[in-house]
């Protein structure tokens, strides 16, 4: 599986309208040209003053032609964006007058952007903190119907195809909650499903992994929240087989599974791992990178009821287009 070549394919068939919010950031602004010029998108906007966003592009040697460039302090949109998000947050306090203010904020406009309809996938972060990105997609576009979490995933690309879907897994979360209840533990789990779908065309196998196989580790709380979350999933009629709390070769390898966990569900299938807690899913997907060559792809944003992505802020020109490419793909 060529995980890029796939998204890319997906992306320019699709061809989805994408909202990138810092507009003004060198690296953003080259990524639009390439994601114009290779059709990966209908259209590319960059939020920002129309000169400023010139000024950076000229110093990039960037021609625009083609590339949308929106002020949200100019433009005719801003009384319908402020009047949203006054309703979207009036019960937080804000008032009509703050949300008149609040809305020009690029990662707001941009978030607005796609919650209206104006845009169909946002990508932000090269300048921006994840919580800031965060903020801005939770306040706005906000979760998926019946969840509250937003969390994140990798694909990692093996080079041995026997794991997985051609060696493609979906590691999750590595990147946004910290220590997740049992209930979030459980959306996530969810979450992680789809993200196997969309990003591996795989019906999803999902594990959630622990330091405990059936028991084994006794009754930690640690143990019993990821027993709980397999519970909670499980009352949500979720139409793909999970198990847990396994360990990771009781998951992964058939013939362990059949000593720790006999008659497991996803014995020899898995292509979804979930972990108990940020810690773990960090330390996992970087060590299996690492040490077993394997191409880490993310993170990506999941459980948002529309396509967001946050970009690391050590983000390359490649980095921006391809996260870009992943977000498109995720556009119906």
């Amino acid at each position: 599986m060529d995980f890029v070549k796939e998204m890319r394919d997906k992306a320019k068939h699709l061809q989805k309208r994408l909202v990138l919010a810092e507009g003004t950031e060198p690296r953003t602004i080259k990524a639009a040209r390439i994601l114009t010029d290779e059709g990966l998108s209908s259209l590319v906007s960059l939020i920002g003053k129309e000169s400023d966003v010139q000024k950076a592009a000229l110093s990039q040697g960037v021609d625009l032609t083609g590339i949308s460039i929106i002020n949200p302090a100019a433009s005719p949109r801003i009384e319908k964006y402020a009047r949203e998000f006054y309703e979207l947050r009036k019960h937080k306090g804000v008032t009509e007058e703050q949300a008149k203010a609040d809305i020009l904020a690029p990662l707001r406009w941009g978030a607005m952007m796609v919650h209206l309809g104006d845009a169909d996938a946002m990508v932000a972060g090269a300048e921006s903190t994840t919580a800031d990105v965060l903020r801005a997609g939770l306040a706005i576009i906000g979760t998926v119907p019946g969840s509250k979490t937003a969390s994140s995933c990798f694909v990692m690309q093996a080079p041995d195809p026997s794991w997985g879907v051609n060696g493609a897994l979906i590691f999750s979360d590595c990147a946004v909650v910290p220590d997740p209840t049992a209930e979030q533990l459980a959306e996530i789990a969810v979450s992680a499903a789809q993200s196997c779908r969309e990003f591996l065309n795989a019906e999803p196998v999902v594990a959630l992994l622990s330091f405990s196989t059936k028991g084994s580790g006794g009754d930690n709380q640690d143990v019993l929240k990821v027993r709980q979350a397999v519970d909670i999933a499980k009352a949500r009629n979720i139409d793909f087989p999970i198990d847990g709390e396994l360990q990771a070769d009781a998951a992964l390898v058939p013939s362990v599974t059949d000593k720790k966990a006999p008659g497991s569900p996803v014995r020899g299938r898995v292509n979804t791992l979930v972990f108990p807690d940020l810690g773990a899913g960090n330390i996992g997907y970087k060590l299996v990178q690492r040490l077993g060559k394997v191409e880490a792809f993310g993170p990506f944003l999941q459980g948002f009821s529309k396509p967001i992505s946050d970009l690391s802020r050590g983000a390359s020109v490649e980095d921006i287009v391809v996260t870009a490419a992943v977000t498109l793909s995720r556009s119906k």
